[in-house]
């Protein structure tokens, strides 16, 4: 049975026998055969196995990227314009293959059978379309049809065999499409029948929860990650500018400052450099350093940032310094390293809980956010730095950095700040009763309804017992002393009537994580399915927790996240693993979400990673999330990025598709030689055997046959037939010399812009106002133009031509005097006709695009009114030719009873 599967694989994938081993399950036979005792167990145990654990769903598409729901309104495939892989353009481009088929099989003769192709096509639309095809791996060749159950295989086989050889140019499926049913289908299956289709619409545990995330039994939403940045140390921030170039800044807790590009790439000279003045060490999780960075919202016009960091001066207590610096004038991934204005400093009594959050509201405000001073339970003053609103620790505080204070100091306070009137507090503050809040975001808010735009949410470290996350809202107390989360801290001021704090909308115990680290409310673009949920972590155990709020009564409910099972992150590029201490978390321009891990937390072990989030159950559409970065000019080297990480696939390579099979069509059908109608909008060209029975005129190159009603006057190369009349290309050219009388190719009627008409008028105007010649001039002229009449001939004998029709054949005259003028009037004709046809050639592109435009049915009035008037003016403009036949032949007859009566 392996050797099956092996030949099956061999024939679907030409070239790719040798992958065929990664396919170990067998094709189903065609004949059914009751199962003997040993073989009834294993399948009974495989069903009580499979009610047990169900089927991992792993939706995919062909571009090996999680499906995604349509933008638009699907017009082809609409079975799948609410979740799968094919957005309004595939779904076009699907529809175009599938018309340019069925009009291959209308031309053949063969039955159409469209609803079953249109079956078989849409299955690239499938959110499953990968398994469908086979690219669930990049090792696995992709196969050009969609695998199909043996039931409706055998349908397709019997009603559309003959469909398959415009689908694929694999010559084993074309062949067996053709006369063997069991060969074909066996090939066209799958090993796993959950996917085949039209199984894979049918099973449940596949269509169950489709384009959401993926959650465990324990209801753990699987996520999978992304390498984006390695070999830092310690890395306490990555932050964007707002400038519209997607550079993202990355600090370390040393004091280095790195931008990272857009493509990924780092700048090999650091942006910042604070090493000299930061104040850490390599201990183990040392809380002092380089902490906290923000850009001025308008940092693209002035250059301005800030930065918060640890200091200490000749042996004095430490502090922690807010100060002010600007990007370079000669380099904008550099910042002037002598441009530091001190905004403000506030004195540490120990060495832990340092705050280091900086951040601008979107009211443009600076938001800085302290610690309680350190050691444990705030033990400062009588109630603690948290609760005591005249100290600056245990605080967010607000100022303007816009403006400065008239009595020189270098911020103002905003005038809405809910304490600036009260005389025991200092104006900056904010809000109070906060323990070590580490890492803060504002909420950019829904991108449609803008709901939860400009919250401000933080993680607070706990003390012995719980963390929590908290809103930061106006004048609030977060209870520090007085409650660690929930609960009770000091007894005597958590019983206080007067504390009206505010409580966390989560915590959690120190069961399940000890320090947490605040994280952002996804509002990215890249996974839909995250927009809304509150995403953080736990620094001591790398845990990563989710809050989804219901908007209906303002509850937060924790959603546990973990990262996916190695079926899961099957996508190219993608880890299911990170480094334990998840020190802080980020967000790009665009609003996707990363976080910042380490292996050991210390400021010399270069083990600092970047990760971000990706959903694999459902993307963005394709070109939605695509960003246009303004250009950044580097100066100097830029060092490209190498993943260190191991991924799921442990490789980037794609598979590659082979585009779908595009049917080449002529330009018209082939065609018989019975009577063609014409269509009600233009008049289509055929070959000179074929009749136009419409009120269109067939136009040709060919010798014509013209007869007039007033007289039976026929020349040697034409004949005109007034009641259906074959005109040449113009009614300048009626007539063409004898070697092109074989040619017999025919041009559609075109609509005659006015220039053409105008030409057509100046060239026709000179044949009727030519006057007749005397008897010595036609004498002479035709004597004249003997011999080179003579070499005409000749040349004609030496040509090779088609046979010439009865129809077509030159009739002999009765009188040569006849002959003689016939010849110069064709002569005649012949310069004109040399004359007009580099006009002519010039107006092939115009008729194209005219023909076009007739095609899609305009201007068909027109065209009309433009047929009988060239009708009209070609009759008459024959009629006068013929006229002037008659009147020579009658010269030439009273010349000759002249001159007999002489005699």
């Amino acid at each position: 049975m392996a050797k099956m599967s092996s030949t099956r694989d061999a024939a679907l994938h030409p070239g790719g026998a040798g992958c065929a081993v990664l396919r170990t399950t067998a094709a189903p036979s065609s004949s059914r055969k009751t199962p003997r005792l040993p073989e009834f167990s294993l399948i009974l145990s495989v069903m009580l196995l499979a009610s047990v654990r169900p089927a991992s769903a792993h939706p995919q598409c062909l571009d090996f990227e999680p499906p995604f729901q349509p933008p638009w309104h699907l017009e082809f495939c609409k079975q799948y314009e609410e979740f799968g892989c094919c957005d309004q353009k595939t779904d076009n481009m699907i529809a175009e293959r599938f018309w340019d088929t069925v009009e291959q099989l209308e031309v053949a003769g063969h039955e159409l059978c469209a609803d079953m192709l249109k079956e078989v096509m849409c299955q690239e639309c499938s959110p499953y379309a990968a398994h469908l095809y086979d690219a669930e791996d990049p090792y696995t060749p992709v196969r050009e049809l969609p695998g199909l159950c043996f039931d409706f295989c055998s349908e397709f086989h019997s009603k559309c065999g003959h469909v398959v050889k415009y689908l694929t140019e694999n010559q084993r499926l074309q062949d067996t499409a053709e006369r063997d049913m069991s060969t074909f289908c066996t090939l066209m299956d799958l090993s796993d029948q959950d996917y085949c289709y039209p199984n894979v619409l049918k099973t449940q545990d596949l269509n169950g929860n489709l384009g959401q995330v993926v959650e465990d039994r324990k209801g753990c939403l699987q996520l999978c990650l992304t390498e984006v940045a390695n070999g830092l140390r310690n890395p306490v921030l990555m932050l964007h500018s707002g400038d519209e170039t997607h550079r993202m800044f990355i600090a370390e807790q040393l004091g280095f400052v790195w931008v990272y590009l857009h493509d990924g790439s780092r700048v090999e000279q650091p942006f910042l450099d604070m090493s000299g003045e930061v104040v850490t060490t390599p201990w183990f999780g040392d809380e002092r350093g380089f902490l906290g960075m923000a850009f001025h919202p308008k940092y693209r016009l002035n250059g301005r940032f800030f930065i918060y960091y640890s200091i200490q001066l000749n042996s004095e207590v430490e502090k922690v310094r807010i100060s002010e610096m600007k990007v370079s004038a000669h380099d904008m991934n550099m910042a002037d390293p002598y441009s530091e204005r001190v905004i403000l400093e506030i004195a540490e009594p120990a060495a832990n809980h340092n705050g280091g959050q900086l951040l601008f509201g979107l009211d443009e405000y600076l938001y800085i956010f302290t610690g309680d001073g350190g050691k444990a339970g705030d033990p400062f003053g009588k109630y603690g730095n948290a609760q005591n609103k005249s100290a600056l620790l245990g605080k967010v505080l607000r100022i303007d950095v816009d403006v400065r204070n008239p009595s020189g100091r270098p911020y103002t306070i905003p005038p809405d700040n809910p304490f600036i009137h009260d005389p025991d507090a200092r104006p900056e503050v904010y809000a109070y009763g906060v323990r070590n809040m580490w890492r803060c975001s504002v909420d950019r808010g829904d991108p449609v309804s803008r709901y939860g735009r400009s919250r401000i949410f933080c993680g607070d470290v706990g003390q012995n017992r719980y963390e929590e996350i908290d809103i930061i809202v106006k004048g609030g107390n977060y209870g520090w002393r007085a409650k660690e989360g929930f609960e009770c801290y000091d007894l005597k001021l958590c019983h206080n009537s007067s504390l009206n704090d505010i409580l966390p909308i989560f915590a959690y115990s120190h069961h399940v994580g000890k320090s947490v680290t605040g994280g952002y409310v996804y509002r990215g673009c890249e996974s839909p399915n995250l927009n809304g949920l509150y995403i953080f972590g736990d620094f001591m155990n790398g845990r990563i927790m989710a809050l989804e709020e219901d908007k209906r009564t303002g509850v937060w409910k924790e959603r546990s996240v973990c990262m996916g099972d190695t079926k899961t992150c099957s996508f190219p590029g993608l880890i299911n693993h990170h480094h334990k201490f998840i020190i802080s978390f980020a967000e790009d321009e665009a609003g996707e979400l990363y976080f910042l891990a380490t292996t050991y937390p210390s400021t010399t072990s270069p083990s600092g990673t970047v990760f971000k989030f990706m959903d694999p159950s459902r993307r963005a559409p394709p070109e939605k999330c695509k960003r246009k970065p303004l250009p950044v000019k580097v100066k100097g080297k830029k060092l490209p990025f190498v993943p260190r990480e191991l991924t799921v696939l442990e490789t980037n390579e794609k598979p590659t598709r082979p585009p779908p099979k595009k049917i080449k069509l002529t330009t018209k059908p082939p065609t018989t030689s019975s009577p063609v109608k014409s269509t009600t909008s233009a008049t289509k060209a055929t070959t000179s055997a074929n009749k136009v029975t419409s009120s269109a005129t067939q136009v040709t190159t060919s010798a014509t046959q013209v007869t007039t009603s007033s007289a039976n006057v026929t020349t040697s190369a034409n004949k005109v037939t007034t009641s259906s009349a074959n005109v040449t290309t113009s009614s300048a050219n009626v007539t063409r010399s004898p070697t092109n009388m074989t040619r017999a190719s025919t041009v559609a009627l075109k609509w005659k812009s006015p220039e053409k008409k105008a030409k057509e008028k100046s060239t026709l105007k000179p044949r009727r106002k030519t006057k007749i010649m005397n008897k010595q001039e036609a004498t002479a002229q035709t004597k004249k133009n003997a011999p080179r009449q003579k070499s005409r001939e000749q040349s004609k004998k030496t040509t090779a031509t088609e046979p010439v029709s009865e129809k077509d054949k030159v009739k002999p005259k009765a009188k040569q005097t006849a002959t003689d003028n016939s010849k110069t009037n064709r002569l005649q004709a012949s310069e004109r006709l040399k004359d007009n046809i580099h006009m002519k050639k010039k107006k092939i592109l115009q008729r194209k695009a005219a023909l076009k435009q007739i095609k899609l049915g305009k201007n068909n009035m027109k065209v009309k009114d433009e047929l009988h008037a060239f009708m009209n003016k070609t009759k008459t403009n024959l009629n006068v030719k013929s006229n002037r036949t008659m009147r020579n032949q009658l010269q030439v007859k009273s010349k000759k009873a002249k001159d007999t009566k002489a005699l």
